[in-house]
């Protein structure tokens, strides 16, 4: 069953894999950087084989997570692994060529990028401290005391400040993206004047809905009201009073809604609900107790209080065939059945057909 949950942890693993295909290619971004530094001249004395050994497990560890794909899903907890296995393998790396001299120090920038780019402010200052100690490690000379001199905090200044800094830039930049993204998400999926789904994003849902519905076998239905009222509060008090009325339906018809139903606006006065696992009989059951809900509410305008009412169509897998567009067109005309009937009424395209 697809339900907004469900959906939510889709998006989630996207955006997990598009951050795992980053970290990736820093990952080979730092590998290649060592080679080219080995393969440029770099003097090999004890600690090549050291260096060999961390570039051969380095490349595996690379290979075993990213091609070979032995885990099911993506994980924020495994992309935390992989920023902490980068920061062991530079550790390592600047260990053999040169120490607190190394010109690869600044390979801890890569992790910090990353960390910054995907877990934000705590992780990336947690990894920041985790450098600034490996700093103060190879710095740190028991034979002269530099603990106490202000040489020696100067020097670890001077190596942190980089890291710091970005750390710093690319977290606030990484948050107004995301934030940005956030909006544009938000502002493409929903309607404006009601804050549900629009039939572009309420599409995307139910033909993955419809999908697993036929898939494992499962009942599905989907549910088009009309507002009875619209034309006549529009005509009576304007405009602005027909945009709380719609707003006044949403409401009335989302306190009945279940957790895995879904509500859009399909355009004008009409909407559409996604209700999954649920036969004929339990949409009509839903149904009805969304137009009962709407007829005892009462909607305020300039003269007082008036009744409203919707009309309703239903139509639902496997009962009224095994094509969507089929589904939503058979909604659609059980709909209009209703209206044709006299408005305020629920109608099942299986049972008025039946009768017909």
């Amino acid at each position: 069953m697809l339900t907004r949950t469900n959906i939510g942890l889709t998006i989630e693993q996207d955006e997990l894999k598009g951050f795992s295909r980053t970290i990736a290619e820093i990952e080979w971004l730092l590998l290649a950087l060592v080679l080219v530094y080995l393969l440029a001249g770099a003097t090999q004395d004890e600690g090549g084989i050291a260096l060999n050994m961390a570039l051969f497990f380095f490349a595996a560890f690379i290979l075993g997570l990213h091609y070979v794909q032995f885990y099911k899903e993506e994980s924020r907890l495994k992309l935390l692994f992989e920023t902490w296995v980068m920061i062991v393998f530079i550790t390592w790396v600047v260990l053999y060529t040169g120490s607190i001299h190394s010109p690869l120090l600044n390979l801890y920038l890569l992790p910090i990028i990353a960390s910054a780019l995907i877990f934000g402010k705590l992780v990336t200052a947690i990894e920041v401290a985790a450098i600034i100690g490996c700093f103060m490690f190879f710095a740190y000379d028991p034979g002269s005391k530099t603990l106490l001199s202000l040489r020696y905090w100067g020097e670890i200044l001077a190596m942190s400040t980089p890291v710091i800094l970005v750390a710093y830039i690319t977290t606030m930049l990484a948050a107004d993206i995301r934030y940005a993204v956030d909006k544009i998400k938000q502002v493409s999926d929903t309607d404006e004047l009601t804050g549900l789904y629009n039939m572009r994003a309420f599409s995307a849902m139910l033909q993955r809905s419809f999908k697993q519905a036929v898939r494992y076998g499962h009942a599905l239905a989907v549910v088009m009201i009309d507002s009875d009222n619209l034309k006549q509060v529009n005509d009576a008090h304007g405009h602005e009073a027909g945009n709380r009325l719609l707003q006044h339906l949403v409401r009335c018809v989302r306190e009945q809604l279940r957790g895995s139903d879904v509500m859009a606006r399909f355009g004008g006065d009409e909407f559409i609900l996604l209700l999954p696992e649920t036969n004929n009989k339990g949409a009509l059951e839903m149904s009805e107790r969304i137009r009962k809900a709407v007829e005892l509410s009462r909607f305020s305008v300039r003269d007082g209080d008036t009744n409203v009412t919707v009309s309703l169509g239903v139509s639902s897998y496997p009962e009224d065939g095994g094509n969507l567009d089929v589904i939503l067109e058979k909604a659609d005309k059980a709909m209009y059945r209703a209206k044709q009937k006299g408005r305020n009424r629920v109608v099942s395209y299986l049972e008025d057909s039946t009768a017909a």
